[in-house]
C-alpha cells in the first residue's frame, strides 16, 4: 500500500465541476427543500411546502451523487453528499452543487476528508470575518481552490470501505454503551420500587411529611451577568444540583425571589413543569440560589421523613410513573399542580427503616454513579476515534 507521499495533491476545482439546475418557482408545485446538518452529518429534507408557502423565485435542484455544501456553516462542517432519498429535491442558492469528474474522485472519498479537523481549520480561515466571533460565505471559488491528497480512485474507494467499516464498529460500541447505561439506571429505578415499596409502612400526604412546600414566583428573574445562582429546571438533575451553568442575579433580586423562603441544606428542588418534569435534587450545605421559573421546593419534616429517603422515593417509579405521569399524559408541556402534588402518597416507615433503605439506595448510586464515569470516559473515547481514523486514512496508514 502507497503512503500519502505518493499521492498527487490536487485542487478541488481539477476533481469536481460545479452545476446548477436553476428552476423558476411555479406557485402550484410542491418542493422538497434540503438543508445540510453540521459536523459532516450530512443533507437532510427539512420541509415540504409548494411554491405559494415559499419566499424564493428560483430554487436549485439537486440529484443523487452530488456533493454539496452550506456556505454559511461550512466552517462547522456542513458538507455532505445527495444519496438515492433525496434525489430530485431542492436547496436555495446558498447550497453551492458539484458534480464529481469521472474516474478522477470519490464523492464519499471526499466527504470523509471534510470531516477532518485540519481541513476544517483550513475551511474556517476562510470564512474569518472582520472579528475573532464573525464568520463570513464560504465562497465557492475557497471551496474550490483547496488542495487535496488524492491517490487513484481504486485506493480512494478500498479507503473510503475501511473506513466505513471502523466507523461501524464505533457505532456499535456506543450502541452497547448506550444499552449499558440505560440497563445501568433501571437497576437503580427497580431497587427504589422494590425497597420503598416493600416496606411495609403506611401511607400518608407528601404534604404532611414537609415542613413546607415553596413554590417559584412565576415570574422572570431580573438577570446579571454575575451574581447569585437562580436555578432553571435545564440545571436541576436526577439527584443532582448544577449551579455552575445557572443564569444569575442580584443581591436584591435573590432577596425578591426568595421572600417565600431561602434554600437550606436538606431542602429538595422539583422541577414542575415542563420536559423535565419530576426531576429533583437535594440541596447541599452552602448552596445559595433562588427559584426560577418552572421549580419549587420541598422542605422535609425531619422529625417524620429523612431527607435523602424523601428524594429517592420522589425519584422512584413510585411517584414518578404512579403518580406524575398519569397527571401529564398527554400533555405537551407537562405541568404538576401543587394541590395535586400535597395529595402524593409516600410511603413513611420509621426513621430506622429509612435510614437502612437509605444507606442502601446511596450505595447503590454511588456504584451507578461509577458506572457512569466509566461509560463517560468510554463515550470520550469512542468521540476521538474516528478523528483518529480519519486522520490516519488520509496519510495513507490504513
Amino acid at each position: 500500500m502507497s503512503g500519502r507521499s505518493a499521492w498527487p495533491t490536487v485542487r478541488l476545482g481539477e476533481v469536481l465541476t460545479p452545476v446548477s439546475r436553476e428552476e423558476v418557482v411555479d406557485a402550484t408545485k410542491e418542493y422538497r427543500l434540503l438543508g445540510v446538518r453540521l459536523d459532516g452529518r450530512g443533507p437532510f429534507l427539512r420541509e415540504l411546502v409548494t411554491g405559494a408557502n415559499t419566499a424564493a423565485k428560483r430554487l436549485f435542484r439537486v440529484a443523487k451523487g452530488n456533493f454539496i455544501y452550506s456556505r454559511l456553516f461550512a466552517w462547522r462542517g456542513a458538507f455532505g453528499v445527495i444519496g438515492e432519498e433525496l434525489d430530485g429535491s431542492y436547496v436555495s442558492g446558498e447550497f453551492p452543487t458539484f458534480l464529481p469528474v469521472p474516474d478522477r474522485v470519490d464523492v464519499e472519498f471526499l466527504r470523509h476528508w471534510f470531516q477532518l479537523p485540519a481541513t476544517l481549520e483550513r475551511v474556517t480561515v476562510d470564512c474569518s470575518g472582520s472579528t475573532p466571533l464573525t464568520r463570513n460565505r464560504f465562497k465557492e471559488h475557497f471551496f474550490l481552490a483547496l488542495e487535496i491528497p488524492l491517490p487513484p480512485l481504486a485506493e480512494q474507494r478500498r479507503i473510503v470501505a475501511r473506513i466505513e467499516e471502523l466507523a461501524a464498529l464505533i457505532d456499535e460500541a456506543r450502541a452497547l454503551r448506550d444499552q449499558a447505561a440505560e440497563e445501568t439506571e433501571a437497576v437503580l429505578t427497580s431497587a427504589r420500587r422494590a425497597v420503598i415499596g416493600d416496606c411495609g409502612a403506611s401511607t400518608v400526604a407528601l404534604e404532611d411529611a414537609c415542613a413546607a412546600i415553596i413554590d417559584n414566583l412565576h415570574s422572570n428573574p431580573r438577570l446579571t451577568e454575575s451574581g447569585i445562582a437562580c436555578i432553571r429546571s435545564p440545571d436541576v438533575g436526577y439527584g443532582t444540583l448544577n449551579l455552575d451553568d445557572a443564569q444569575r442575579t442580584d443581591e436584591e433580586e435573590y432577596r425578591r425571589r426568595t421572600v417565600r423562603g431561602a434554600p437550606q441544606a436538606d431542602d429538595i428542588v422539583l422541577v414542575r413543569e415542563g420536559g423535565g418534569t419530576g426531576k429533583c435534587a437535594l440541596v447541599l450545605p452552602a448552596q445559595r440560589f433562588s427559584l426560577g421559573q418552572r421549580v419549587m421546593m420541598l422542605r422535609p419534616n425531619v422529625t417524620r421523613i429523612l431527607p435523602r429517603f424523601l428524594m429517592h422515593q420522589l425519584l422512584s417509579p413510585l411517584v414518578q410513573k404512579e403518580q406524575m405521569t398519569p397527571l401529564s399524559k398527554g400533555s405537551a408541556s407537562p405541568h404538576l399542580n401543587i394541590g395535586a402534588l400535597r395529595q402524593f402518597t409516600l410511603r413513611l416507615p420509621s426513621l430506622d427503616e429509612q435510614s437502612r433503605i437509605v444507606a442502601y439506595l446511596d450505595g447503590l448510586q454511588a456504584q451507578v454513579d461509577t458506572l457512569r464515569r466509566l461509560q463517560a470516559e468510554t463515550a470520550t473515547e469512542l468521540d476521538a476515534s474516528l478523528p483518529s481514523i480519519l486522520d490516519r486514512a488520509f496519510k495513507g496508514g490504513l
